[in-house]
């Protein structure tokens, strides 16, 4: 049964904004990213999601596309974004499915909460693989079909009319605030999210002469996804929803609607940037993210224990 529209997109944007237009997301059965493409599937467009577990992905492609009749999206499993040749062969299935590829989510990324001390070289090393490793490796098998597709729908610089086949030619890294401040018992993922906002950075100056566009977008806390179970134990989180600063947390429906803005004519000139969609949570201290007692939780010298969604992997 498909989801109230609602939950995942506003009614700002017209039906058909994206047709016969092509995203191929990694990280795409996640609760964000999943929610950003059946918002860009729903106002036209067919998808390639890709992710490590063949049964997750499959279904929820399955379940995307109910957002729109006679909508395509293909899921594909056992994709590694660690492994160029793993995300190579699922671009080259994405294009032989549609023809093209013309928007790109990278979106691919590991999280759990750790201490410096507690976190181990490999678990440390795994999260920088996951995260900076597989978007360059998204970057790189997709940029080529990113740059045809710019080429077929660049803005006419003199009449600022957009090319009448609509948009194309755009990636977007999903990143994180972590690393603004700094985060503790987050070193794994700041340094992750930094590197990751420094590579769509040179994107947009490498390719913006080819007509393609490359921006972060930021989320803050949203809620019912898994990175904030894994943040935030269940008995915090309606102590901090009440101290962000507009009283909530956000929806998928805000990051989703932040997507559509980027892909459509109305991120035409936005390149190079960082979109923070996070209620203004970064400014508040981010100190008791985790634990309500730091720094006593820190000098205490236990580690992270019953976090929802912690993961089992040996730190």
């Amino acid at each position: 049964m498909p989801l109230p529209k609602s939950d995942y997109v506003s009614d700002s944007w017209k039906d058909g904004l994206f047709t016969n237009k092509v995203v191929f997301c990694t990280g795409g059965a996640g609760t964000i990213c999943s929610a950003q493409v059946r918002a860009l599937v729903h106002l036209g467009a067919d998808a390639c999601i890709v992710g490590r577990n063949v049964e997750k992905t499959e279904k929820m492609a399955q379940d995307i596309a109910t957002a729109r009749p006679g909508a395509k999206v293909v899921g594909i499993g056992a994709v590694d974004v660690r492994s160029f040749g793993s995300l190579q062969s699922a671009v080259d299935r994405c294009v032989k499915e549609f023809g093209a590829i013309d928007y790109v989510i990278a979106g691919a990324a590991g999280n759990f909460l750790a201490s410096i001390n507690q976190i181990s070289v490999n678990a440390f090393r795994s999260v920088m693989e996951i995260d900076v490793l597989g978007s360059y490796n998204t970057l790189k098998a997709t940029i080529p079909h990113l740059v045809e597709s710019a080429k077929k729908h660049r803005v006419d610089s003199n009449s600022l009319k957009p090319s009448p086949a609509g948009t194309g030619g755009r990636i977007i890294f999903v990143s994180a605030t972590l690393h603004y401040t700094g985060t503790p018992f987050q070193a794994h993922v700041a340094v992750a999210k930094a590197g990751i906002d420094a590579l769509s950075h040179t994107v947009a100056l490498e390719f913006g002469p080819l007509g393609v566009t490359s921006n972060v977008i930021a989320p803050g806390p949203i809620a019912s996804t898994e990175g904030l179970d894994r943040l935030l134990p269940s008995d915090q989180l309606e102590k901090a929803q009440r101290a962000q600063p507009l009283g909530r947390f956000g929806s998928v429906r805000d990051i989703a609607d932040a997507t559509v803005y980027l892909f459509a004519d109305t991120g035409s000139y936005v390149s190079g940037q960082i979109l923070v969609v996070d209620g203004a949570s970064w400014r508040i201290s981010s100190a008791g993210i985790g634990s309500s007692n730091y720094p006593d939780f820190l000098l205490s010298g236990d580690t992270f224990q019953n976090v929802k969604g912690k993961k089992k992997a040996k730190l």
